[in-house]
């Protein structure tokens, strides 16, 4: 299976470090951006992991249209752009569509596409295109072998040796999400670096009314039994207080609860694959 180099930091894939992408769901401000950033930069760094941060300029997929969607492109960018240069760490961030590309792939180590567009094929030959590297998560509505065919776009478009799968769960009736273990090694045989997102797959979609609830007591256990699935790396949404978080509170990882759960996700990580990440 390929590994996927972020240019300039690290590669991600089989034998390699595992890797965390993490930060708030969405870019809140410049200051709370600055603190996840900060802390979560020194956990992985002591703990020898990769990582990438991760906030999102703009929610354009919320329950509601009175829900927060984020600071917009252009200055959600500069923050992103700041926090690269303040910790030296590669950013990503969701694009939603085609004209949003360029101007992020300028900024972006890694260009996130959501869920609910892993079937857009324009915008995912438009990523593929960029030269960056594309993490593609899979579809609420989407079997794992039929990720294939999204997977065929991107490679078709030249972005096949930049591609990261990621997993985040299958809708189970309304309001829920379930996640079938047997999506990983699926995926995997695809030949792409595979990442799970424990937040958004413990999200109940439109559960709070007019916004989606979650049950943030069940991520460490689906993100334990995700690693020892076999994977290379993790996604999680982290807020230091998610009762106040903006968007996906619910769902979010209390920022003080992170090194913990890390370190038991490496201890299993070294059981199912040959590299040892260094002990913290």
């Amino acid at each position: 299976m390929a590994t996927v180099a972020i240019p300039g930091y690290f590669e991600v894939g089989p034998n390699r470090p595992f890797l965390f992408i993490g930060g708030p769901c969405v870019i809140e401000s410049a200051a709370l951006a600055e603190e996840v950033a900060d802390a979560l930069h020194e956990i992985t760094t002591r703990l020898g992991i990769s990582f990438v941060f991760k906030a999102s300029f703009d929610k354009a997929n919320r329950t509601s249209l009175d829900s927060y969607r984020g600071p917009g492109l252009d200055e959600g960018l500069k923050m992103l752009a700041g926090i690269k240069e303040k910790f030296g760490v590669p950013v990503t961030s969701d694009v939603h569509e085609v004209a949003q590309v360029a101007p992020a792939a300028a900024v972006l180590d890694i260009l996130q596409i959501p869920a609910f567009l892993c079937r857009q094929t324009d915008l995912l030959v438009a990523a593929a295109k960029s030269g960056r590297p594309v993490s593609l998560k899979k579809g609420q509505f989407v079997s794992p072998w039929d990720m294939q065919h999204a997977v065929g776009k991107v490679r078709a478009a030249g972005g096949g040796e930049r591609l990261m799968l990621i997993e985040r769960g299958a809708t189970f009736g309304y309001n829920n999400l379930v996640v079938d273990m047997r999506s990983f090694p699926v995926l995997r045989g695809m030949g792409c670096p595979v990442i799970f997102d424990a937040t958004h797959s413990v999200q109940l979609p439109g559960g709070a009314g007019g916004s989606s609830g979650g049950q943030r007591e069940f991520i460490p256990t689906l993100a334990r039994a995700a690693v020892a699935a076999g994977l290379d790396g993790i996604f999680m949404e982290v807020h230091p207080h998610p009762a106040r978080a903006l968007c996906d509170g619910p769902n979010s990882m209390p920022l003080d609860q992170v090194e913990t759960l890390l370190r038991q996700l490496l201890a299993i990580h070294r059981t199912v694959s040959p590299f040892l990440t260094p002990e913290g």
